[in-house]
This record gives C-alpha cells, structure tokens and sequence, in this order.
C-alpha cells in the first residue's frame, strides 16, 4: 500500500473526503516529526512509540571499493509497535 491508498483507505474508514485525511496525515507527520527534532518521545497505547535513538560510531564498508570505512555516530528516528498491535495483527502467532 503507498501513501495515496494508504490516505484513501482512511477515508473510507472515517467518512472523510480523501482531500480531508491527505491533510490529518501531513499534520500527524508533521507533528512527529516536529516532536522528535524537539527531543521528545511519542508514546501511543495501544499502538506504539515513536523516539530519537543515538546510534553509536560504526565500522561500516563502502559497497563500491570494498574498503572499510568509519560511519559517524548519529540520532535516528525508530518505531516500536505497542504488544497490543503486534497481538492485533497477528504478530505474536506463529
């Protein structure tokens, strides 16, 4: 599913026009995104958490010429699904 079916989809579901949930969904990953460049963490029971992790300096290897490189250290965004989602979808079964 891209973003275009992905915004239809929430339409649908919600009774919104497709112009209507395009813009929620700018605002929510706006609003993430905002939020996490602040520093803070976004908590959602029932669905998951959204922070900053500090990755640390990395031996890493350029895929062109095989030799190795230093990668630096840096903050990245990470998600981690809620375990009432994870059993929602399916996730824990096996």
């Amino acid at each position: 599913m891209n973003k275009k079916q992905f915004i239809k989809a929430v339409a649908d579901k919600a009774n919104f026009t497709q112009k209507d949930a395009g813009i929620v969904f700018e605002a929510i990953a706006e609003t993430i995104a905002e939020t996490l460049k602040e520093g803070e963490k976004i908590s959602i029971d029932g669905f998951g958490t959204f922070e900053m992790k500090q990755r640390a300096q990395r031996e890493g290897i350029n895929p062109k010429t095989k030799e190795k490189i230093t990668i630096k250290a840096c903050k990245s965004p990470v998600f981690k699904f809620g375990t009432s989602f994870k059993k929602a979808v399916g996730a824990d079964e096996e």
